[in-house]
């Protein structure tokens, strides 16, 4: 019998015109990402149907959601089969006899425009995206151990637990979760340089400058603008993406006119002490400004507006993730977490994916006629209560239409009783759903699971009564 994966990987190329017409392949969480030469060749209705295809989504790359877990087998069936690693160029890609047809040539320059053509806000989020998605596993890992650890020091505070075992515990899981975040700003300079073209060993020397371990404590640089002594992580990894981007132009610029005898000493050199001088004295400043300005907008309008604000965060977050912006809000996240201990914003933007596990219900209960429906949802709403919505998405609400935007309602009461009942923050990013439970700060927990069953039951409500048709109900859609 053959694996239902290699079959999904076999029937994604059957319908994106051939392995020949793919350039290369990646995955995120839920979704197979393919650089594609040709998309006339591309049967995108047929790409749909493909049995455990959740959705597609076009855009500098082609994306195709099947799921969490899934997506790593899938992907690896896929380049296994062209005989190449992820990331790498599939051997012979559109080519005929070692040359490429005119029709292939053309359809390789049209893709090679549309790229450069792409929207620079497009651009900019595609970066972001490949930037932090590939650090996710740590963050959700060493944020859970990192919650674990705070749960075990409140019991032996208390007097819950005693012992030394307890407390060399607590300490351990303490140090796993700085091993992310004590050091984020190096990982996000490697990811920053691989991204932008530059060296990575370079970027996360620029990542390391902005900790400035080496200054001395009692003569401390100061900000030329202010006069102030400059703090150590100003402008958090904002800072460090930017400082990086400018990197990697210099870097590329001095391997053009270096030669190459002594490029390999001289290029590195100039690099890091024009972008170590620029960082710290510029780029810090400028980025400590715009990150502090975002996290205290972001905290006055939560604080503000309360459960208005809530619903309407809540609410919006699903047409952000349909279309990718989402990504924009992952260094915010860190920045508020890095600033106050804790980002208030993401528990409320989790209450989108709650208010689509309650319309995934209803459907379930409202068109238990239509059986492509109901098994759909059975094989996306286990990890959409886990707080990946992808799946609910693109293969449940999203397609039906009228779901989607009861969905979007569910998520909006949820954000509106986060909002009201105020001070629920998340210690780390990555998980949503009933996975964020264990990293609510300052035991809110509580909290935050009242949140979610509103949630639930806003997107179950509103999608029961509103949210179905006719022809939903009895699979004739």
């Amino acid at each position: 019998m053959t694996d239902k994966n290699v079959l999904i990987a076999q029937g994604i190329y059957d319908h994106v015109g051939g392995m020949a017409n793919v350039n290369k392949v990646v995955h995120c969480m839920t979704r197979v990402r393919m650089e594609i030469r040709d998309y006339d060749k591309v049967d995108m209705e047929g790409l749909k149907k493909v049995p455990g295809v959740m959705g597609v989504v076009e855009d500098d790359t082609l994306q195709v959601v099947v799921g969490p877990g899934t997506v790593n087998k899938v992907a690896q069936h896929m380049v296994d089969m062209a005989g190449v690693d992820l990331g790498e160029t599939l051997p012979n890609a559109g080519e005929t006899n070692g040359k490429l047809s005119v029709e292939e040539k053309a359809a390789q320059t049209k893709a090679e425009v549309k790229r450069k053509n792409q929207k620079p806000w497009s651009k900019a989020l595609k970066s972001i995206s490949n930037i932090f998605v590939p650090l996710i596993p740590a963050f959700v890992g060493a944020g859970i151990i990192g919650g674990v650890a705070s749960v075990l020091k409140n019991m032996l505070t208390a007097g819950q637990l005693h012992g030394d075992m307890w407390m060399n515990i607590a300490t351990v899981c303490g140090i796993i979760q700085s091993g992310v975040f004590a050091y984020l700003v190096i990982y996000v300079g490697i990811n920053s340089a691989r991204e932008f073209g530059a060296s990575p060993s370079l970027g996360g020397v620029i990542g390391g400058v902005t900790t400035l371990a080496g200054m001395n404590p009692e003569a401390p640089l100061t900000n030329i603008f202010t006069g102030e002594p400059l703090a150590a992580g100003q402008g958090g990894v904002i800072g460090v993406i930017i400082a990086v981007y400018f990197m990697a132009l210099i870097e590329k610029r001095l391997r053009k006119v270096m030669p190459e005898s002594i490029d390999i000493i001289v290029t590195p050199v100039i690099t890091l002490l024009v972008m170590g001088l620029a960082t710290i004295f510029l780029i810090m400043p400028f980025a400590g400004w715009i990150s502090n300005g975002l996290v205290d907008g972001i905290n006055w309008v939560l604080n503000v507006g309360g459960a208005f604000s809530g619903f309407v965060l809540g609410a919006a977050f699903l047409p952000m993730v349909m279309f990718g912006l989402h990504q924009i809000l992952t260094p915010i996240h860190l920045q508020m977490i890095e600033s106050t201990g804790s980002t208030l914003l993401l528990p409320i933007l989790a209450m989108a994916g709650a208010g689509q596990v309650g319309a995934a219900i209803a459907l379930w209960m409202r068109c238990s006629k239509n059986t492509s429906l109901t098994e759909m949802i059975k094989g996306a709403l286990p990890v959409g209560i886990l707080g990946i919505g992808e799946p609910l998405i693109y293969g449940v609400t999203l397609p039906l239409g009228r779901p989607f935007i009861t969905a979007c309602i569910g998520g909006g009461i949820g954000g509106a009783v986060i909002g009201l009942l105020g001070n629920v923050g998340a210690i780390s990013i990555g998980p949503s759903g009933v996975a964020l439970i264990p990293l609510i700060a300052n035991g809110q927990w509580l909290n935050y699971v009242i949140g979610l069953l509103a949630g639930y039951a806003g997107g179950f409500v509103f999608t029961y009564f509103f949210g179905t048709t006719q022809a939903m109900r009895t699979g004739e859609m």
